[in-house]
C-alpha cells in the first residue's frame, strides 16, 4: 500500500530497535562505561560494523532516545495558531508536557526513564554529547522564528539561545531531582513555578539585572 515502508524499511527500523533496546538495557544495568561497544553488538545480535552504520558514536545509542525532541520547540513555533506569539507558544507546550510527565521537562519518575537520566547526568560524555543536542535545538529554533516571527537574523539567534536555555535548566533541575528520589507527583507544583518564573523572565528580558541597587 502507498505511503507504508517497504520490506528493506522495516528490516532496518527493526534492527535499529534491535541494537537500541539491547545498549539501554546493558547501560541501566551495568552503566555506560562499564559495557563496550562489542557487548552491546553481540547482545543485539549485530556486527560492530553494523551497530556502527546506525550509530556513529556509543553515545548516539542514548541520544538518539531524544532525537525527536531536538526540533521539538521549532516545530511548536511553526504550528502555532494565528495570533500567538511563539514565546506563549512554548510557554504552554513546557507546562502541558509537565501536565503530562513528558520525560524531555524532566519530571518523569518512571524507574527507566529516572534510571536513564541519571546515567546521563553522571556520565560527562553524555553531558558533553547533549551539549550537541542543544546546539541542533538552538539552531532549529532559530530558523523558525526567522521564518515566521519577522524578526532579523541576530535576534532570532539569541532569543533561541535564552530560550533553549531555559527549557534545559528547567529540565535538568527536574530530572536531577526524581533521579535522586523525588518523586514527580510532589515535584509537580515546584516545576509549573519555576517554569513560569522562568518564563515570565524571558518575557521581561533582563530588567532585573539592568536596575542598580
Amino acid at each position: 500500500m502507498d505511503g507504508e515502508p517497504g520490506l528493506r524499511e522495516r528490516k532496518k527500523r527493526r534492527t535499529h530497535a534491535a541494537i537500541s533496546e539491547a545498549a539501554i538495557t546493558l547501560f541501566l544495568e551495568h552503566g555506560f562505561n562499564q559495557v563496550s561497544v562489542a557487548q552491546v553488538a553481540e547482545a543485539a545480535e549485530v556486527s560492530k560494523r553494523t551497530l556502527f552504520a546506525y550509530f556513529p558514536a556509543k553515545e548516539d545509542l542514548v541520544v538518539h532516545r531524544l532525537a525527536d525532541h531536538e526540533t521539538e520547540m521549532a516545530r511548536v513555533v511553526r504550528a502555532r495558531p494565528p495570533r500567538t506569539a511563539p514565546l506563549t507558544a512554548l510557554r504552554e507546550h513546557f507546562l502541558d508536557g509537565l501536565r503530562e510527565r513528558d520525560p524531555i521537562t524532566g519530571l518523569n519518575d518512571a524507574p527507566q526513564v529516572r534510571k536513564l537520566h541519571r546515567m546521563i547526568l553522571d556520565t560527562p560524555s553524555l553531558v558533553a554529547r547533549m551539549e550537541r543536542f542543544k546546539s541542533g535545538a538552538e539552531r532549529a529554533l532559530a530558523q523558525a522564528l526567522r521564518e515566521t516571527a519577522d524578526v532579523p537574523e541576530l535576534t532570532a539567534r539569541l532569543a533561541a539561545v535564552q530560550i533553549v536555555a531555559v527549557h534545559w535548566a528547567l529540565a535538568q533541575d527536574n530530572a536531577e531531582r526524581l533521579a535522586y528520589g523525588e518523586p514527580a507527583d510532589e515535584r509537580y507544583a515546584g516545576a509549573v513555578a519555576d517554569a513560569e518564573h522562568a518564563f515570565a523572565l524571558l518575557r521581561n528580558g533582563l530588567r532585573l539585572l539592568a536596575r542598580q541597587r
